[in-house]
């Protein structure tokens, strides 16, 4: 080890990714500080934003709690904010029990989350062609196709995704710290989205022009401004917080993986740096996200517009550029995964972590994609079956309550009971990338940077792993 390496540098080349015997003294930096400045300072700003329009509504019974309209404008009130709340609670348990169910079927899932996928694909495409929505039905015909070709390939592949699943679940349960953390994300992640929601709906009340207490100066304008900064404030920090979990559970995997089990205070040292020299770096990822999200949300805002005033052609292309724009988000958001656990590991700045990522993906591309895509179908079909389960449970809070505004008026059902399948999917889906997905992304890069060291740790799982995916086991 060199001289002048304190305690707390020695630690801190431990965990990010050097093998034992080859440990350096290394000097933290502060990466891409000023995007941490700038999330610090959004997120500061919808805090203010929030409270002033929340303490300056009415919270008298017959106002509903957060204010009325005046006139016969539509406006949304109390008791969506709380279905929202409620949605969230329903979201947070039913995500639970996902986990319990992954923990408790990890050898057969992957086989049925994969053909549930194919099946999936195969049954969308026919609706589409059912409900005649040609452009749509061609290309999710592709996507089938595709996916019927792939399902052999990839049902091939399948043991040596369980073999890496188990050997995550291994080190959870020697490290539970993960499932707290995860849960930690998820928690936060629900408390978020709950504030969020209030928030929302007395920002839309607080600045619409004649509603009860909102102010003289408000208009059209202010309310689609402050709105819009809203919801970009919320895809930035939810997935913020996705990813600053992510790399601390990264931070954890890592260690484990090239130091071996009975590493000390590996969670600790993970969120200190996810918390502080990374935090920049986590930003600056989570922002490209944000924005191409926030893109696609207006997109969707345009086609819906534009198929109310009977604009097909204009709504088939905002329909196209939205899809174009989705699929850019996706490919981005699963970039900025493998991105999160290169900063993780190493302590890089997001720019040379994204390069690193990029020459992984052109060495490893099909595998790293197949590995992630049996594995985190178990999310993703969780994900939706828990978005699912909340806009059910959405659709009989309205038909019971019933809330005027929701009278002949179907899109302000489907928009409330979109927004609650949103929620459900978002926060189950910061639990399973947590808890397991991220172990396993986090597995697979130590494989393929120095896969001697999981023959230290376990040799019988490299053996196997050689055995079923031997190009797995080759550096990089």
């Amino acid at each position: 080890m060199q001289q002048g390496g304190g305690k707390w540098e020695q630690q801190y080349s431990q965990d990010y990714g050097q093998k034992v015997q080859k440990l350096d003294a290394i000097k933290p930096k502060w990466n891409d500080l000023v995007f941490a400045i700038l999330f610090i300072a959004q997120f500061a700003g919808f805090v203010v934003l929030s409270v002033i329009a929340i303490k300056n509504l009415s919270a008298s019974s017959s106002s509903g709690g957060l204010g009325t309209s005046g006139g016969t404008s539509i406006t949304l009130d109390s008791a969506t904010a709380y279905l929202l709340a409620l949605v969230c609670g329903a979201a947070l348990v039913f995500s639970f029990i996902l986990l319990a169910i992954v923990r408790a079927f990890t050898k057969i899932i992957l086989e049925i989350t994969l053909l549930l996928s194919v099946l999936l694909s195969i049954a969308y495409a026919i609706y589409l062609w059912y409900e005649k929505y040609w452009s749509g039905a061609v290309i999710f015909t592709i996507f089938a196709v595709i996916s019927v070709i792939a399902y052999f390939p990839m049902r091939r592949r399948i043991p040596f995704s369980r073999q890496l699943l188990l050997f995550v679940l291994r080190i959870a349960k020697e490290y539970p710290s993960v499932y707290i953390i995860a849960l930690s994300g998820t928690l936060l992640q629900t408390v978020y989205s709950v504030y969020w929601s209030f928030a929302a709906v007395a920002i839309y009340q607080r600045f619409t022009p004649g509603a009860q207490g909102s102010g003289g100066s408000s208009s059209n304008g202010a309310v689609i401004g402050l709105m819009v900064f809203s919801v970009f404030s919320y895809y930035w920090t939810t997935q913020f917080i996705l990813n600053y979990f992510l790399t601390i559970e990264a931070g954890i995997y890592g260690t484990v993986y090239f130091s071996g089990f009975g590493a000390p205070a590996v969670a600790w040292g993970a969120f200190k740096r996810a918390s502080t020299y990374s935090m920049g770096s986590i930003a600056l990822g989570s922002l490209i996200v944000a924005l191409l999200d926030l893109l696609r949300a207006g997109l969707q805002v345009l086609q819906q517009y534009e198929s109310g005033q009977g604009d097909t052609i204009g709504a088939a292309i905002a329909c196209v550029a939205g899809c174009c724009v989705g699929c850019v988000a996706s490919m981005a958001q699963y970039f900025n995964r493998y991105a999160m656990i290169e900063i993780a590991l190493y302590g890089k700045p997001y720019v040379k972590a994204a390069k690193d990522t990029w020459n992984l993906f052109k060495d490893r591309g099909i595998d790293a994609l197949v590995n992630d895509s049996l594995i985190n179908n178990i999310w993703t079909f969780g994900s939706y079956a828990v978005g699912a389960l909340c806009s059910a449970f959405a659709f009989i809070y309205l038909k019971v309550v019933h809330p005027s505004y929701v009278e002949n008026n179907g899109n302000i059902k489907a928009a409330v009971m979109g927004y609650a399948f949103m929620m459900g999917f978002t926060i189950c889906h910061t639990l399973g990338y947590g808890a397991i997905s991220s172990g396993a992304s986090t597995i697979f890069v130590g494989l393929a940077e120095d896969p001697d060291a999981l023959q230290e740790r376990d040799p019988a799982l490299f053996e196997v792993i050689r055995q079923t995916y031997p190009r797995v086991v080759t550096h990089v």
